[in-house]
């Protein structure tokens, strides 16, 4: 519903463009707006006159009108002043607010109906029927954006958003939760994965250098459906848990790009479990420090090539060889060969899957 200072800021427009005092009174005659706080009427005479069929009344230099949304009766307008003129003006006036009415009602009921879209609320029939009457296209492709704030500074991220992504464009920015601000982003043609990748980035970098901000992007699918809204959705929501535990270091989440990290955020923590007992035995790896783990991501990024490693970790190789014996003295897995690795790797992402959900 519009806001009283909605109306306030509107009837003060008016008042300095005509020089004319206008009202506006709830259906009890109570003062909601005005140019002035008092029209000196009666409650009684008000609510007379919104309880008559009548659209309009004179009394002395007050000109009454009513504001309707679709057929009901919503407020009472007061225009005070002798002469066709405050009328007319009075007529103007309920004109504009009656618009802004709409255009507020229709604004809540997209914000509505997303937020339900999003969470499976609807039948198939009403989505169709409600995206008609809100004059949202059914056809068009979509994907589903989830932002999170390092600090709980959501409103001014959900302003910056409205203001880059707009529904004139077919976007719509919306929240579901208190931890997530929501972007549906329409999109041309047959989008590819960078072009989604570049609205996320844009996000993350529009948060930082305008507003100083530091958030989290993750994305779903394409989804060329209005009512497949809420896999994407899902699929975003997924990529933002995923991704905080396996690729904390990423600012941006796609669900395409989550590899193994889907595969064990899927897995219950007893099979995790009973994983690691059966990789590591009694030989758990202690916690690694963050010297090993820097060593350990650069060699696996360079496809255990120990030179290019130790190149790029301005170390010499034996230090970097020394370093890899280490861990298979204490694991028993020689990670200069790939099946040791690539089973030490996957070890690793399932120990940091069962910290995550003990924390949790």
């Amino acid at each position: 519903m519009i806001s009283n200072q909605i109306i306030q800021t509107s009837l003060d427009e008016l008042k300095a463009i005509t020089k004319v005092d206008l009202c506006v009174y709830d259906l009890g005659g109570l003062w909601l707006a005005g140019t002035v706080d008092n029209m000196e009427l009666a409650e009684t005479l008000l609510r007379d006159f919104a309880n008559s069929p009548a659209d309009s009344q004179v009394v002395g230099p007050h000109h009454l009108l009513k504001i309707y949304d679709e057929g009901d009766l919503l407020f009472v307008l007061v225009s005070r002043g002798f002469g066709d003129d405050a009328y007319m003006i009075g007529k103007v006036a309920v004109c504009q607010l009656q618009n802004l009415v709409i255009a507020y009602k229709e604004r809540f009921d997209r914000n509505n109906f997303f937020q339900n879209l999003l969470m499976d609320n609807l039948l198939l029939v009403d989505i169709y029927n409600r995206a008609k009457k809100l004059r949202i296209e059914v056809s068009v492709p979509r994907a589903v954006f989830l932002v999170e704030t390092r600090g709980g500074r959501d409103n001014i991220v959900m302003e910056l958003l409205k203001g880059l992504f707009t529904a004139q464009a077919g976007d719509y920015v919306t929240a579901v939760d208190e931890e997530n601000i929501i972007l549906i982003k329409a999109l041309d043609g047959e989008p590819t994965n960078a072009a989604l990748d570049h609205v996320a980035n844009t996000i993350v970098d529009t948060a930082s250098a305008e507003a100083m901000i530091n958030v989290r992007v993750s994305y779903g699918t394409v989804v060329k459906e209005l009512k497949d809204i809420s896999k994407s959705y899902k699929e975003a929501k997924t990529a933002m848990e995923v991704g905080k535990i396996f690729y904390a270091e990423r600012p941006v989440a796609a669900y395409h790009t989550l590899g193994i990290g889907r595969l064990i955020y899927q897995l219950s923590e007893s099979l995790c479990q009973i994983f690691i007992e059966e990789i590591f035995g009694e030989k758990m790896p202690e916690e690694l420090d963050e010297e090993t783990l820097n060593t350990l991501n650069k060699f696996f990024e360079n496809n255990l090539n120990v030179s290019e490693t130790a190149r790029q970790l301005y170390v010499h190789r034996n230090t970097l060889v020394y370093r890899i014996e280490r861990i298979q003295e204490s694991t028993g897995l020689n990670l200069r060969n790939f099946d040791d690795a690539l089973i030490f790797k996957i070890a690793m992402m399932v120990v940091d899957y069962l910290k995550y959900k003990k924390e949790e």
